[in-house]
């Protein structure tokens, strides 16, 4: 029996028109389905997205645009946050892939070899990571004029801080950095920025995490589930110990179930104080995770089932995350090809 991850498409579509809701009525919401639309399947999320109205995508790697062309087919357009690197051409010339330009030697070679293609231009505002500081993006100005982009865009650091002041002061400098850029699209915000209202709308959003149900979007439908199988049960007297390191041991009879499911998984070994879930029933998780194994306390049940659900409505990504010291990002994105995936909903 294989632990199986159930993805409801329906969840991620309705979070998506919730989203577009909040980015108001004359802003274009795109959707973010980069490291395989969140570790779900970008080859399923993007086509059932593009169904329920997203016309514009984006991804990390020219790869991922590749391969998301040949599940999208010709018509929505893919942008690629990496801009333009050594090897991009046929992802450009090929499949479409509009490259977001991070940098005046990335605006110089493009306009070199595909002037008069599509492309965008991120700007700097502050984060420090992707995209062109004022001076620079001003050195090659006439150049990314010349280009006449179809996108300028940068990125908040603090969006799920709302009290953050670097939001304020990102605002700012994306207003006065794009101000005589002239482009169909000019785009600030992803989920978190959505959240923040509308000053930080602009013309396009991209939400990310929220379209899967992860924080800061806290009224989003949960999108995964993950149910692991119960490969033995076993009952402990007292003083009897469970798993390496001997870590814990029973202090009363106890009745253990050991899942197959582990850190090869995308369970992170690091989490603590969790529990699997028999239907609404938490049964603590006990012992060390290993590579393949999970020990579950199930003492109080009166019946063991085949499976326990580790990801559900209850214990969500983000709950997950808190008990492993990270955040949902992290949880899906680590989420193992192991696991049997079953799609549902639209």
């Amino acid at each position: 029996m294989q632990a199986t991850l159930t993805i409801d498409l329906s969840a991620i579509i309705a979070n998506w028109r919730a989203l577009d809701a909040l980015s108001g009525p004359n802003v274009e919401t795109a959707a973010v389905i980069k490291a395989d639309a969140y570790g779900l399947g970008a080859a399923t999320v993007g086509p059932a997205l593009a169904a329920a109205g997203v016309k514009r995508f984006f991804v990390a790697q020219a790869e991922e645009a590749v391969a998301l062309r040949a599940a999208l087919g010709p018509a929505p357009e893919i942008y690629n946050f990496s801009g333009y690197m050594q090897g991009d051409d046929a992802a450009i010339t090929e499949h479409g892939m509009i490259p977001v330009l991070n940098s005046a030697e990335q605006v110089k070679a493009f306009s070199k070899t595909h002037a008069g293609r599509p492309c965008g231009v991120q700007l700097d505002t502050g984060m420090n990571r992707l995209g062109m500081e004022a001076l620079e993006a001003a050195s090659v100005a006439l150049d990314i004029a010349a280009l006449k982009p179809d996108l300028v865009m940068s990125h908040l650091a603090c969006a799920d801080e709302p009290a953050h002041p670097m939001n304020a002061a990102q605002l700012a400098a994306f207003n006065a950095m794009s101000f005589a850029m002239t482009a169909p699209r000019k785009a600030l915000s992803a989920t978190g920025g959505i959240l923040l209202g509308a000053p930080f709308h602009f013309s396009l959003t991209r939400p990310g995490i929220g379209l899967y149900g992860g924080a800061p979007f806290t009224d989003a439908r949960p999108v995964v589930e993950l149910s692991l199988p119960v490969v033995q049960v076993r009952d402990l007297l007292p003083g009897e110990a469970v798993g390496y390191g001997a870590t814990w041991v029973a202090t009363r009879p106890s009745r253990i179930a050991t899942v197959s499911g582990g850190y090869a998984d995308g369970i992170l070994r690091a989490a603590k104080g969790f529990s699997l879930y028999a239907g609404t029933t938490p049964c603590p998780v006990v012992g060390r995770i290993s590579m393949d194994l999970i020990t579950v306390d199930v003492t109080g049940l009166k019946r063991v089932p085949d499976s326990l659900s580790l990801l559900n409505a209850t214990q969500t990504v983000d709950v997950l995350a808190e008990a492993a010291g990270t955040i949902g990002y992290e949880i899906l994105t680590s989420l193992s090809g192991r696991y049997k995936r079953i799609y549902k909903g639209e």
